[in-house]
This record gives structure tokens, sequence and C-alpha cells, in this order.
């Protein structure tokens, strides 16, 4: 069993890499759970899967410099855009999966932050349609 850390994670939105600004992504599934249960079943809760939903969390160290950060991701706010994921930064392949698919940029935190915290947003934008997984 091989184990990893984190150290080169691989984060796009709108087909611009933002891994220089992110420091913590997350991608997250889910599928509804239906109950089938009926009295056939013996006492026992049945259940199946029924609409799937993801989401994808980024935390980014923020850059309003000319080309930077805030600058590409204002202009997206409140669109659906192509996303990708990677365990690293290196090539697609079996030991290293990405996933893809759409996001809804629904929320933007420019400025967030006290008093000597350095300048972050942590943002969570909900899938639209599916998401793929995909090693060749």
């Amino acid at each position: 069993m091989a184990f990893m850390v984190l150290t080169t994670e691989y984060v796009s939105l709108n087909a611009s890499d933002l891994s220089a600004y992110a420091n913590k992504a997350e991608l997250t599934v889910e599928v509804d759970e239906k109950d089938v249960t009926t009295y056939g079943s013996a006492g026992w809760k049945q259940v199946i899967g029924g609409l799937k939903s993801g989401g994808l969390s980024i935390e980014f160290k923020q850059d309003f410099a000319a080309a930077a950060l805030d600058s590409i991701l204002w202009p997206l706010f409140g669109t659906v855009v192509a996303f990708e994921v990677r365990p690293t930064s290196a090539a697609m392949g079996a030991s290293n999966p990405k996933w893809t698919g759409s996001v809804l940029i629904k929320e933007l935190k420019p400025i967030s932050g006290g008093v000597g915290d350095e300048a972050s947003q942590s943002v969570s934008f909900p899938t639209s349609g599916a998401v793929t997984r995909a090693v060749a």
C-alpha cells in the first residue's frame, strides 16, 4: 500500500492552473439515499442511490496583482466553468488520477481575515453535471 503526502496538488478552474494560489482543495461527491423498503424487506431497511451531486472546496492565498488570482476569479462569478483536480501536478496516470467536471462559481470572498492574518479566501462551489475520473 502506497501512502502519500499532498505537496503539489493540481487545481484548475476554467483552464487556469491555480495551484500556485491554493493550499487546500477538496472534491466531494455523494448520492441521494432513496428508501425502497417494503413489507417484503423482513424488517430491514433497503436503500438505493438517487441523484448524484458534488462540490469543490478550495482555500486560496489571495493575490490582487494584475493577472493574478483576484483578476482570474472575479469574471467567473455567477458562471459555470470547467474544473480539474489531481493529487500532483505530474501528468495524469494510474497513480495520479484526475477528476473533471463543471462547477458554479457561486461565491467569492475577495477580502477575508482579521488583523495580522494572511490574505486568503475559502470557497465552495457546487458541481453542475457529471464528475468524471480518468487515469489514461
